[in-house]
């Protein structure tokens, strides 16, 4: 078997990487910082010219037609450079709603594609054990939308927004346009930088279609999961690259710390861990665009990516010392993006439980069941 990248593959990482690497050096990032803007349009704007904000939209809604495993390359690359875009929650959604959301669906993701508009998403309560704080309600052939959603990234900028309530049927995700009358909107910042708003809402008239089917959310969860691991992975790797790159320089009793068999065996075990993530990742990435189900591949990943971000950060900081919380230097931004994620990924001990949950209920995981799973398509 061949487990290389193809060379297109590879030219989408290497494009990726290089645009990354020149738009978000770390005195971009400061300066982004003190300019107080949701995102970073300069590096946005080259993001849309080359294309990488629709690798994922489907051709037939005007995007690039390919598939998880190109966009995890380019996410490992953003991931690294910190670059502040709102790269998979755009192409994510609008892929979505090319999917599931019909005719008004296929129109947004080619406004999208066209970048005429900026759609996000928040899977916000999809595995919290106080459960959803979204209401939709039918009302006629309609519906209506009631209650907040808390910090939803880019929520006071974007144009289109999917986002996950409960119907009194289960949860789905509702397309919302966040430009109409009505909606309470409360804007605020992460740690990280991230621009988000608190969005309130109080019978907002949705349409039918505003509603997706069911099977809208597993596939959009899985594919969110595989995302946020892709940016944890490039957020990890260059953590430690920089980690390794200062305990060669920072001197103790006249040695080179990074000559500590204790700071050895840290390094060690925090690319270990980055290691067993991509492993995973890569897997989930195949079998989401093999048509494979991936269900608990999902969640190893999950558990995994919120794993690495906190054992690469903690080892990270430790070794840097007093440096590591000095905010004039640049390794801080690597911890508070990896805290983000991990918040957003849910956490390790919940998702591991979910885990537990589905190996308990189902006796086909392995390969012999993906070769029926294959012969049944």
């Amino acid at each position: 078997m061949d487990f290389q990248l193809s060379e297109d593959q590879r030219a989408i990482a290497d494009m990726a990487g290089s645009l990354f690497a020149d738009l978000g050096t770390d005195e971009r990032l400061r300066a982004f910082d003190a300019a107080g803007e949701p995102y970073m349009a300069d590096l946005w704007a080259k993001c849309v010219e080359t294309g990488l904000h629709s690798l994922a939209i489907p051709e037939e809604a005007g995007g690039s037609g390919l598939g998880m495993t190109e966009l995890m390359l380019v996410l490992e690359a953003q991931g690294r450079s910190l670059g502040q875009v709102p790269l998979w929650r755009h192409q994510l959604g609008a892929a979505t709603l090319a999917r599931f959301g019909g005719a008004e669906g296929a129109e947004i993701a080619a406004a999208a594609a066209e970048s005429k508009l900026l759609i996000t998403l928040s899977l916000d309560g999809a595995a919290r054990a106080e459960g959803i704080a979204l209401r939709a309600r039918r009302d006629g052939e309609g519906w209506l939308l009631d209650g907040l959603v808390r910090a939803v990234p880019l929520g006071a900028e974007a144009c289109r927004a999917l986002l996950l309530a409960d119907t009194g049927e289960g949860p789905r995700l509702v397309s919302v346009d966040l430009r109409a009358d009505g909606i309470g909107k409360l804007a605020g910042v992460l740690t990280h930088g991230e621009a988000v708003a608190d969005l309130r809402f109080d019978g907002l008239r949705l349409t039918a279609a505003a509603v997706l089917p069911q099977a809208a959310l597993p596939w959009l969860e899985q594919r969110a999961i595989a995302a946020l691991a892709a940016l944890q992975l490039g957020v990890s790797s260059e953590q430690l690259s920089r980690t390794v790159a200062y305990i060669n320089e920072r001197r103790q009793f006249d040695r080179a710390i990074a000559t500590f068999q204790a700071v050895q065996m840290s390094m060690a075990d925090a690319r270990i861990a980055i290691e067993a993530l991509r492993s995973v990742l890569w897997q989930l990435v195949y079998r989401l665009d093999a048509g494979l189900p991936s269900p608990s591949e999902a969640l190893a990943v999950k558990y995994l990516a919120a794993e690495c971000g906190h054992l690469v950060g903690h080892k990270a900081q430790h070794v840097h010392g007093g440096i590591g919380v000095d905010l004039t230097y640049p390794i801080h931004r690597y911890l508070y993006w990896s805290r983000a994620l991990g918040i957003t990924l849910g956490g390790s001990a919940a998702t591991l439980e979910r885990l537990g949950d589905w190996l308990a209920n189902n006796d086909k995981l392995g390969w012999k069941y993906d070769l029926e799973e294959q012969q049944a398509l």
